[in-house]
């Protein structure tokens, strides 16, 4: 009867959150055999949880970091690194979204960030809109794997997973799904005869080659001088960022500062300077530091408005993490979740047949419902069965973020589609079939991070 509830209330255009707390309100009354006050009680505490924490933190560094005229700098990094390439700039798009997708931790944010940048750029080069619109959308789908990633605090708060091991646990599928996808661009380049859209040049390679470099010596550097010398974390990290800044004065580095996000958050976890949850704000103080101070492009009056959309967007999201909470609950409470269990244990037992019906599950919903209430109502009824057959959560929750950022890119409700839509001045139809072709890559990736989890579990089992 409580699905049955939800599904009129979503049938009659009621958005998700208010159709599952109202579907668990009315199944409520209808059988009496609770107070309605339950309803309320549930949703309180479902967001009742420290590593909720982070969600705000998170949006608002990368509200920051968008606003603050930082993807301008990584746009123009990613052209120096890979530009000279044939389909240039397509490869660009695929390169900075990685480095974004270090600080937004959403695919919307990155589609309506970089986005905006890159599919202006590709048009004014001559590229088919189609084409810019289909690279953007399947690199907007980073954001979310590579750490930071406000799914993965959502998934880790609910299957009660370590949200760190998580993060790690992105970066190699991450960097796994940027490679498919620029061999995806240099296959429509050779194929359209595209040249490079920069000429190659040597100082402006080598350059961008050494900010790279300092982005991967530089932490290495600190880790050696915490762990092998035995050196306070506290004051090596704090001399380091001061070299750091000194450096970045003196060769006045494009992005290796913006860049820093990521490796600032990683290794402080992994050094245990601080949590996932402290590690979010951190992620702000160091936008707010780049922003205000370094770069001086952020004003109080932006601060402000960036303030404010954050506010927005996380009451959105934690709405929807308490409408699911209560949702979720009552599944459990009516036997939902058990009598589904049974039902796919009794189907099969071997983990690799369920993985398989939960990809073809999750990709189905992914393209009804947005991530976090499809998260939220999800893991109350796959984790457990993942528990029975063996199968790591870590590796499981990477498998469904990753299947529900692809429903991002589907209508009815893909969130990514709409936005790059509305930025490119299409149609969804036109949107809808240039985003097809960029299906391969993701689900080959897809296929790979499901069926060979070592991919997904080496560094979160060489760290933690």
């Amino acid at each position: 009867m409580l699905k049955i509830i939800f599904l009129v209330l979503m049938s009659g255009g009621l958005p998700v959150a208010m159709a599952m707390a109202g579907s668990a309100l009315l199944y409520i009354m209808w059988t009496g055999n609770l107070p309605a006050f339950v309803v309320v009680h549930r949703m309180i505490s479902g967001i009742d949880s420290f590593p909720l924490l982070a969600v705000p933190f998170f949006i608002f560094a990368g509200n920051l970091m968008n606003n603050a005229g930082i993807t301008n700098r990584i746009y123009n990094f990613a052209l120096a690194l890979v530009g000279w390439l044939k389909g240039g700039l397509g490869h660009v798009n695929v390169v900075g979204s990685v480095i974004f997708a270090g600080m937004s931790g959403t695919a919307i944010a990155d589609a309506a960030g970089l986005g905006t940048i890159e599919i202006k750029a590709m048009k004014d080069h001559g590229y088919d809109t189609e084409f810019a619109v289909g690279v953007t959308a399947a690199s907007a789908t980073l954001g979310p794997i590579i750490p930071p990633s406000l799914p993965f605090v959502i998934y880790g708060m609910m299957a009660n997973v370590s949200v760190g091991a998580l993060f790690l646990a992105g970066i190699l599928p991450g960097i796994l799904m940027a490679l498919l996808m620029m061999v995806t661009v240099a296959y429509f380049a050779h194929k359209n005869g595209w040249g490079a859209d920069i000429k190659f040049e040597w100082p402006r390679v080598i350059k961008a080659l050494t900010e790279l470099a300092v982005v991967i010596v530089w932490p290495l550097a600190l880790y050696y001088l915490i762990t092998g010398l035995g050196m306070p974390a506290q004051a090596t990290v704090v001399i380091g960022l001061l070299v750091l800044f000194a450096a970045d004065k003196i060769f006045n580095f494009q992005a290796v500062l913006p860049i820093m996000t990521p490796v600032l958050l990683i290794g402080g976890m992994t050094t245990g300077i601080f949590t996932p949850t402290e590690g979010a704000i951190a992620a702000c103080i160091w936008a707010m530091v780049l922003g205000f101070v370094w770069y001086r492009t952020l004003s109080l009056k932006m601060f402000i408005k960036v303030s404010l959309d954050t506010v927005e967007t996380t009451a959105t999201v934690l709405f929807i993490v308490a409408a699911a909470s209560i949702f979720g609950w009552m599944l459990t409470a009516t036997g939902v979740t058990t009598a589904i269990g049974e039902w796919v244990l009794g189907f099969t037992t071997e983990p690799w047949m369920f993985l398989l019906l939960a990809n073809l599950l999750m990709l189905f919903v992914g393209c009804f419902l947005e991530p976090t209430a499809a998260i939220t109502i999800l893991v109350p009824i796959l984790v457990p069965i993942c528990q029975k057959l063996g199968i790591d959560l870590v590796h499981f929750g990477l498998v469904m973020v990753l299947n529900l950022m692809i429903g991002l890119l589907h209508p009815p409700m893909g969130m990514v589609l709409f936005v790059l839509a509305r930025v490119a001045k299409l149609s969804v139809e036109r949107t809808t079939m240039a985003i097809l072709p960029w299906l391969f890559p993701l689900l080959l990736s897809l296929g790979i991070i499901t069926y060979f989890p070592s991919l997904v579990l080496w560094l979160p089992k060489l760290v933690f």
